[in-house]
């Protein structure tokens, strides 16, 4: 696992701090471990509870994938073209 901070909004309190951590680590495992569709929707609905607005998710997003190197968008592209199974992505 690569050290790097999450982007993360301070203003946010504690719940929807996990929510979005819960999220960036969902986004993790479907790059290097792999996670259950199913598992990983579940975080993005917790996520979209706090982060409704498309603009930002898309401007965190972009965040994450600087620090990180990976997706948010194609996680969850794939995550709701796929619906089921083990979501494992980079190894295109």
């Amino acid at each position: 696992m690569k050290e790097y901070q999450y982007p993360l909004d301070l203003d946010w309190t504690t719940e929807e701090m996990v929510h979005v951590t819960n999220m960036w680590s969902a986004v993790e495992q479907a790059y290097e471990t792999g996670i259950s569709t199913e598992k990983f929707l579940a975080a993005y609905k917790e996520f979209k509870t706090v982060i409704n607005s498309i603009g930002e998710e898309k401007r965190l997003g972009r965040e994450f994938e600087q620090v990180s190197g990976y997706s948010l968008y194609r996680a969850v592209s794939q995550a709701k073209k796929q619906q089921q199974g083990k979501l494992k992505l980079g190894d295109e």
